[in-house]
């Protein structure tokens, strides 16, 4: 396998080997290790969203955000990506800045979630010039309250999987999708079809 590092160490999606990740299917991923199996899966539409309180770098410094400050106010679009200075992460995010008025018109806020330090995703996004806001995961238990936590990747350790939840205004989720693989991007078409309708 071609391993692409980073600046910071990190590999590429590009490397990413499918056959060393076992039996990922949306939406639940099995490993197994040593005759072990586990199972997770992202949770459902209709669930109560789990409420975050995760830190983002800014040039003012570390500011707080939480998912309850949307609640009343708007829908929320909360996007889990594995890891910063990747690929795919990189083109979706680049994409979601270039067309953060699709959701602003339906009054949706975006929040990506990975488990970086917020000082990479800072570094990150200012490289990449991504306008979107990024929350640190770093303790991974939004990724896990989520269920989208990955146990390992690629001998990496847990991330999260790439995900996407749409978050209503009452705190409701109402779309949920893990992605098959770490190479897959989100049905963002589905996702806007169900803002709109939220809106």
């Amino acid at each position: 396998m071609d391993v692409e590092r980073s600046e910071f160490g990190l590999l590429s999606e590009s490397s990413f080997d499918t056959r060393e990740i076992a039996h990922y299917n949306a939406p639940r991923f099995a490993i197994d290790n040593t005759q072990r199996t586990k199972l997770i899966m992202a949770i459902s539409v209709g669930s109560k969203a789990p409420d975050f309180n995760l830190k983002s770098k800014t040039a003012a410094g570390l500011v707080d955000v939480k998912l309850s400050e949307n609640l009343g106010k708007k829908n929320t679009v909360v996007l889990f990506f594995p890891l910063a200075f990747t690929s795919v992460c990189t083109q979706e995010m680049c994409d979601i800045t270039a067309g953060l008025n699709a959701y602003s018109d339906v009054n949706a806020d975006v929040i990506a979630v990975s488990v970086d330090s917020p000082f990479s995703q800072e570094a990150w996004a200012q490289k990449e010039k991504i306008g979107i806001r990024l929350a640190s995961d770093l303790n991974k238990k939004t990724a896990e309250a989520y269920g989208v936590l990955l146990p390992d990747l690629i001998g990496l350790g847990a991330v999260s999987a790439r995900a996407a939840f749409v978050v209503d205004r009452q705190g409701v989720i109402q779309y949920s999708e893990q992605t098959p693989t770490p190479k897959d991007l989100p049905n963002f078409g589905a996702i806007k079809e169900t803002l709109a309708k939220l809106k």
